[in-house]
């Protein structure tokens, strides 16, 4: 197969490979020849498409035509343009809405449940700066820490997340810095957790301390480095006992319904939706149907296909949270004199996708076709099981810092073009296609591409099922093993 028509209704059809011109291609009932060469991941006219009319895939509109293309012409941005307008008025139409029946898995993983009953998949050490003028004093306290910690028994290691934030800040951009690096001192994942201040910043410990609500003094310990004569030394002695609490920490069987799973795709190309998105949607569905829990985010990837997310609300309430999500996120980028639809980034246009309506609907298909139960502002905590929507911009450090702070224990991040990126919980990356699996295995978990060879959609979500539980176990990811452990914190306003 070298073409792929997603949707009966589509006038596109995908290239699987490379599509040469002199040669005749067949989909379906259609057989067309290339007028050019067209790349792997980019669209061919499945037949004459007028100016002004909707070019389709994935059954929907992705845009419109900018002049008249002729059956077996390229598709893309040079005869291509964006249907997106600005802020919409929804309705809610629940029709569509069907209760997924999947089977009962009677699946486990080993994990770390917490005195206050939420469950981990990582026996870490985390030093937390309330300020970015200590992030060093972290690094060291962390490198040093994480030598010994080799010895300590079910620790799985030292680890120090820095940021540039935590001084100069104003309003919800303080508020945002203190409350993300909250949920990071909470995370289930964290056995114990260093904050680390410098002592003179707007988030001094003392204030930090009102944001951050109760907390296990056991596990929870703060220094102030204007207070001691070697913050290093003081550290280290802080990091070692928290380490021999650690020791005593087991994994046991927990059900997969403890697990919260984020989903975040980067680095996209014309296989995204095709492959790795549909597959993690169909991991997410199996998840959900056994009481599990999946956070969706990426807004501004959602523009364009949100009216699919909206007519999944389980309720009017919800679909109300989820018309302000997506409007208020409009709105931010009117505020700040930006186009709405300045996406897809030049990677994504390199592997196939034209507009931002295009990456949307296969963005989306990550959530799979669960009912939607919730809708969680940035920096909020999940409340609910099931498949809930996370607002945070396409920034991949930033919505995956987001993910973590909302409380997911793993991350399951799909892209076609490739990335190292970690954050604070284990970031599982899956390949659209198996070239860029094999040919940067240093950095991919997972081969979605296996779909395109004729590998079933459930048996390999079964297969994804699995690698998730192992990794939800103990087992690494690769941005683990390569030490990629980053934070980054949404900024909006002004620095003084």
């Amino acid at each position: 197969m070298l073409l792929n028509q997603i949707s009966r209704h589509d006038n596109v059809a995908v290239a699987i490979e490379e599509l040469t011109v002199g040669q005749s291609y067949t989909v379906g009932s259609t057989t067309v020849s290339p007028k050019v060469t067209i790349p792997k991941g980019h669209k061919i006219a499945l037949e004459d498409i007028p100016a002004g009319k909707n070019i389709v895939k994935y059954g929907f509109p992705i845009g419109h035509a900018t002049e008249d293309i002729k059956v077996g012409e390229w598709i893309h941005s040079h005869n291509v343009k964006t249907n997106l307008g600005e802020i919409l008025e929804y309705q809610y139409h629940p029709e569509g809405l069907e209760s997924l029946e999947q089977k009962t898995i009677p699946a486990t993983f080993d994990g770390y449940r917490r005195k206050n009953g939420r469950v981990g998949v990582r026996n870490e050490i985390w030093i937390i700066p309330t300020v970015g003028c200590v992030n060093r004093t972290a690094h060291l306290i962390a490198k040093s820490a994480n030598e010994v910690s080799k010895a300590v028994e079910n620790v799985d290691g030292v680890y120090e997340f820095t940021h540039p934030y935590g001084c100069s800040q104003l309003g919800e951009d303080q508020s945002n810095t203190q409350k993300i690096l909250a949920d990071l001192v909470n995370h289930p994942n964290a056995a114990g957790v260093l904050v680390l201040g410098l002592g003179c910043e707007n988030n001094h410990i003392e204030e930090f301390k009102k944001v951050l609500g109760q907390y296990d003094s056991e596990r929870v310990k703060f220094l102030t480095a204007q207070d001691v004569e070697d913050e290093v030394e003081c550290g280290m002695k802080i990091v070692e006992e928290l380490l021999a609490q650690a020791a005593m920490d087991k994994r046991e069987a927990c059900p997969i319904s403890e697990l919260i799973v984020g989903l975040k795709c980067g680095g996209s190309d014309g296989f995204s939706g095709i492959t790795a998105n549909p597959l993690v949607g169909e991991f997410s569905d199996k998840l959900v149907a056994n009481g599990g829990t999946s956070i969706l985010t990426e807004v501004p990837e959602m523009f364009g296909a949100e009216t699919i997310l909206m007519d999944r609300a389980e309720n009017e309430e919800v679909f109300g949270k989820i018309v302000h999500l997506i409007n208020d996120f409009k709105q931010y980028y009117e505020d700040h004199k930006q186009p709405i639809y300045e996406n897809p980034s030049p990677g994504n246009k390199k592997g196939g996708i034209t507009t931002l309506e295009e990456k949307s609907l296969g963005c989306t298909q990550k959530g799979g076709r669960s009912k939607v139960v919730d809708v969680l502002g940035y920096t909020d905590v999940v409340k609910k099981k099931g498949l809930t929507l996370l607002s945070a911009p396409g920034n991949d450090m930033v919505a995956a810092t987001a993910l973590a702070a909302s409380g997911c224990q793993v991350i399951l991040f799909t892209t076609g073009r490739g990335t190292p990126l970690g954050t604070a919980v284990p970031t599982m990356k899956i390949a659209t296609n198996s070239d860029i699996y094999k040919r940067k295995s240093n950095w991919m978990d997972f081969d979605a591409g296996v779909l395109l060879q004729g590998q079933s959609m459930d048996s390999v979500a079964d297969k994804l099922l699995l690698h998730v539980i192992e990794v939800a176990s103990g087992r690494f990811t690769k941005s683990e093993e390569m030490g990629f452990r980053e934070i980054a914190i949404f900024k909006n306003g002004v620095t003084l």
